[in-house]
């Protein structure tokens, strides 16, 4: 694709950036095809064709609108798109480009401003967070019935195991996971121990990752977060930690990509690149070191229980990283039951369940009949976002897949 950007970012590191992947697009249009919300709407400039051009349009200097922002805000930046194109688009890069653009010339109601700073702050603090969670915890019996739907039981963590192997890593914290669902952080760490591995958690104040302001377009603020993780998690990674573990897949693609949010840092620049090239979901150290818990299995059930797994977009298009939990899940004894279009989103995406709640809510009840079409006794899933709306629409339990694996092992040590 031909460009001509204007003078005012033409030289600038993000211009430079999206002048290289407009010219990458050939606008064949295989990622409409995937694309949930061009498939949901059927408009053009809802699918990643239409929204290439409006940011190409904006980033040559034409006029930007509301009507601009309104097709760049239903965007779930799923990324499906990406594993479809053939001429490898780096559209998810380019959209964040492009929506701060337009936003920073656009603005916001009010109202808009209000409620996305009310949404960053909010879930951003945990001890914030955690309050208004167990608020609607105790009045869970009083609320509408939609409402309580979206309010998880709090469940119970276990024991986190003593640190006693040579080998460490880290656990991430994140924001709204340790209030939500505490029990997959220890899951994991117990089963890294298994592995003859130590977790470790950060130092000093580690907590979100930084996608949910980056995603809402404040840049500045996401990388301060950045920052601070950074420092939390250095003196670990000084001390040998082989790996930063990021149990949930949205944030784990954000860890992934902190060394090129922070290239532009001088003083933690390269340090954003080591913790990128550190971060892991906890599925590629499983998957690499499978037979030493196969062996302390004992052996997979007799009765296979139904299943179906939820491949978050973070995971299979955000990381690349699919078909890895599947034979895990398989092995411990369960029996995948097909979903189809598995490849789509299921309306989660961060924020975006708030904020597009029309879409989010459609895209919901649909991925819910296909995970549901084979009966599964239970759903499983590897992010905590999508864990959650996907357990506000329906009555079969929605599980980690690290959960059920921890689950596993014990039965298999007491057996």
């Amino acid at each position: 694709m031909e460009t001509l950007l204007a003078p005012f970012i033409r030289d600038t590191p993000e211009g430079r950036e999206a002048d290289a992947i407009l010219r990458s697009c050939v606008h064949c249009g295989f990622c409409t095809a995937t694309c949930p919300t061009y498939q949901l709407l059927g408009d053009e400039l809802d699918g990643p064709r239409g929204r290439i051009y409006l940011i190409k349009q904006a980033l040559e200097g034409k006029p930007v609108t509301a009507k601009t922002q309104l097709h760049l805000d239903r965007c779930l930046t799923c990324r499906n798109c990406e594993t479809t194109c053939p001429s490898g688009v780096k559209y998810g890069r380019l959209l964040d480009i492009g929506r701060k653009f337009v936003d920073d010339r656009v603005g916001r109601t009010a109202a808009d401003t209000a409620r996305r700073y009310a949404l960053r702050k909010g879930m951003q603090s945990r001890t914030l967070f955690g309050a208004v969670l167990a608020a609607g915890r105790a009045a869970k019996s009083m609320l509408p019935r939609e409402l309580a739907q979206r309010v998880p039981d709090a469940p119970a963590a276990g024991a986190w195991p003593t640190a006693r192997h040579a080998r460490t890593m880290i656990i991430t914290e994140g924001c709204v996971q340790p209030a939500l669902a505490p029990n997959i952080d220890f899951a994991t760490a117990r089963v890294l121990d298994r592995l003859g591995i130590s977790a470790r958690r950060p130092h000093g104040d580690g907590g979100c990752c930084g996608a949910l302001a980056y995603h809402l377009s404040e840049h500045d603020e996401a990388r301060a977060t950045i920052r601070r993780n950074i420092d939390a998690w250095w003196p670990q990674v000084e001390r040998g930690a082989e790996a930063i573990v990021v149990t949930a897949s949205g944030c784990g693609v954000m860890v992934k990509d902190y060394g090129h949010v922070m290239a532009q840092d001088v003083a933690y620049a390269e340090k954003a690149r080591r913790i990128a090239e550190l971060a892991r979901d906890p599925v590629e150290i499983v998957a690499a070191e499978w037979d030493r818990l196969a062996a302390a299995m004992g052996g997979a059930p007799a009765s296979a229980t139904p299943l179906a797994f939820h491949s978050p977009c973070t995971l299979q298009h955000g990381m690349q990283i699919r078909g890895k939990v599947e034979p895990i899940l398989g092995n411990l004894g369960y029996r995948l039951t097909p979903v189809a279009d598995a490849h789509s989103c299921c309306g989660s995406a961060g924020t975006y369940s708030v904020l597009q709640p029309e879409i989010s809510n459609a895209l919901k009840k649909k991925k819910i009949t296909d995970l549901e079409a084979g009966a599964p006794a239970l759903i499983a899933t590897a992010n905590i976002g999508c864990m959650t709306h996907l357990a506000s629409g329906t009555r079969t339990p929605v599980r980690h897949w690290i959960e059920l694996l921890d689950a596993r092992l014990a039965a298999g040590a007491h057996g």
